[in-house]
């Protein structure tokens, strides 16, 4: 009786601690729903706009407010979408109270795409004359790259500069899986198509390494290019810096220009002082982008709008959501966009390494529908490859970013043969009766006999047909030169351009421009979509999910990719036609 009234007790105290956080949970989120809801601002004059990039950088600001609150600290955060930091950043040119840029940078958490666009940005904001200071106190590779648009560039005395060059890393599953008595099943098209073989190799095959070695040489090539052009420091020398070791500290980088001075923040902060024309280092006045991308927009009112839809994530089927893209969501905003008498074209931007391959078809049928109706315009981020190429191939026209990945033609199917972890490991048997011989074809207790695997391979090359039939009819160049250039390879924008895969080079921007001026449109409205979530209803839908993903975040820190790499395996549903590998931007 006593153990009984013991643990009733600790039960009751349980419930009770658990009530109390969700209700201090509770009340910090309505203090995000009311402070995502504050009034526009306004700017005091001799005013620094002051950018930082310390949180994700997605294509499009959230409204969500659990895209904007940290459950590890429970504090409200901001992450200003890209099209919203470039907007900024234009409109801070001719603002009279703006003086200039404060670029206080230290790990960018973003994709190339992104930090492109917005070192465009600043190079476009030069012209206004106003100053771009820019201070770190440490420069990863993108950090660095985009410090180069700033009049100035400081950094700490002890601190350094990552110039070492480009690198990619795959993690090779082959011999846990071995470990575990798994045994993948791959079907696939391609001989570039890596995307398969983590599951299957310890190392790269020589085609991997063979496209991965172009494409890095690619990026750093247009990145040195950037670079020499902004520092005036020689292509070639930057590369000796590089493949020597030559840039080790502060001073190294000092002396062979790729800074212009050696400071700590408190000098660099009354260098913006004198810059600014404040009175003192206390009366700076600094505006964050959360802060600044509350003032005044100009709102063009038209009736003639240009829809821009986003695309970002991996492909699946269902209705997606802010990090994934869904056929059946992205289907029906592209549908209603078309059936819009008021929307003069479309701008899709795609954010995507691929995925489901029926899902990416189902997108493309309405896309292509929507390519027939009225002018069809894709902006390419950070990458378009594989499912991210095969619904952008309706568009009559393709703008992709210089380091877009883009391309990855080809298609795999993979399955798992997990009998011998189930009765090796943990000694687990299975049985099974059936109708016909291949009922069972897709269970994970026993490998596909030859005539299964002949059926989808079947399956994979009609996928991988019309993928190429695809690409052929968009692009209007013939098939047998889309199979040569496909093959599951993946290729540069710059590259791509030289194939046909793209048009023009170019971002976001740039892709409005082109539909305006297809559809002869002086004003217009540009509407985004798809239409964001109600706060309530995003409060409901999105709260335990946005919390589990913060703590698994802060309690795996950097071996959170380990986690989501598994966690992707284990969703893959279906034929895929998916990219698998990054480019470090540290």
């Amino acid at each position: 009786m006593k153990s009984f009234l013991k643990y009733t007790l600790a039960t009751i105290v349980g419930v009770l601690l658990s009530s109390l956080l969700l209700f201090f949970i509770f009340l910090a989120v309505v203090g995000t729903l009311i402070s995502s809801g504050e009034k526009e601002v306004t700017i005091k004059p001799k005013s620094i706009l002051r950018l930082q990039f310390d949180r994700p950088i997605p294509d499009r600001s959230s409204d969500n407010p659990f895209a904007n609150f940290d459950f590890k600290t429970f504090r409200p955060t901001t992450s200003i979408g890209m099209k919203d930091i470039i907007d900024d950043i234009q409109k801070a040119k001719t603002d009279p109270n703006i003086k200039g840029i404060y670029l206080d940078l230290g790990i960018i958490i973003t994709g190339w795409g992104a930090i492109e666009e917005i070192r465009n940005a600043l190079l476009n904001f030069k012209e206004s004359k106003k100053f771009i200071i820019c201070y770190a106190d440490c420069y990863t590779k993108g950090t660095y790259y985009l410090a180069t648009a700033a009049d100035s560039i400081f950094l700490c005395p002890q601190g350094e500069i990552a110039f070492l060059g480009m690198h990619s890393e795959i993690m090779f599953y082959k011999g846990t899986f071995e470990k575990l008595g798994l045994e993948p099943e791959i079907i696939r098209h391609g001989k570039f198509k890596s995307a398969v073989e983590p599951y299957t190799n310890d190392k790269m095959s020589n085609e991997n390494r063979e496209q991965i070695n172009l494409l890095l040489s690619a990026y750093w090539n247009h990145i040195l290019d950037g670079i020499s052009k902004q520092r005036h420091v020689d292509v070639a020398d930057l590369n000796r810096m590089a493949e020597e070791l030559t840039i080790s500290n502060a001073k190294s980088a000092l002396g062979h220009k790729l800074i212009d001075g050696i400071r700590y923040k408190d000098e660099v902060l009354a260098r913006l002082t004198k810059l600014s024309g404040a009175v003192s280092t206390k009366k700076l006045e600094f505006v964050t982008l959360a802060k600044y991308n509350k003032t005044p927009k100009s709102k063009t009112v038209s009736p003639n709008k240009i829809a821009l839809i986003y695309a970002s994530g991996e492909i699946n089927m269902g209705a997606g959501d802010e990090e994934s893209i869904g056929a059946e969501g992205l289907s029906k905003t592209v549908r209603e966009a078309r059936e819009d008498t008021s929307v003069k074209a479309i701008v899709l931007r795609i954010n995507s390494p691929g995925g489901s391959s029926l899902a990416s078809d189902i997108i493309w049928r309405e896309l292509d529908l929507a390519a027939k109706a009225k002018p069809l315009i894709v902006s390419m981020g950070s990458v378009a490859a594989s499912g991210g190429y095969y619904i952008a191939t309706p568009a009559d026209t393709i703008v992709a970013d210089p380091t877009t990945i883009t391309g990855s033609i080809g298609v795999y199917g993979m399955l798992f043969n997990a009998q011998n972890f189930f009765k090796n490991k943990l000694g687990i048997t299975t049985d099974v009766t059936k109708t016909n011989k291949h009922s069972d074809l897709g269970t994970i207790f026993r490998s596909i006999t030859p005539d299964e695997r002949s059926f989808l391979q079947t399956e994979v090359e009609n996928v991988y047909e019309a993928f190429i039939s695809r690409v052929a009819n968009g692009r209007k160049i013939s098939k047998t030169k889309v199979d040569s250039i496909g093959q599951g390879r993946v290729w540069s924008a710059q590259d791509a351009l030289k194939l046909g895969l793209v048009n023009i080079i170019g971002g976001l921007d740039k892709a409005i421009e082109i539909a305006a001026k297809k559809t002869h449109l002086k004003n217009y409205q540009l509407v985004e979509l798809p239409k964001t979530e109600s706060r309530i209803s995003a409060f409901l839908s999105e709260f335990s999910s946005k919390m589990r993903t913060d703590m698994i975040k802060s309690e795996l820190g950097n071996e959170q990719a380990i986690y989501f790499s598994i966690k992707k395996i284990l969703y893959q549903q279906g034929l895929q036609i998916r990219m698998s590998f990054e480019i470090s931007i540290y």
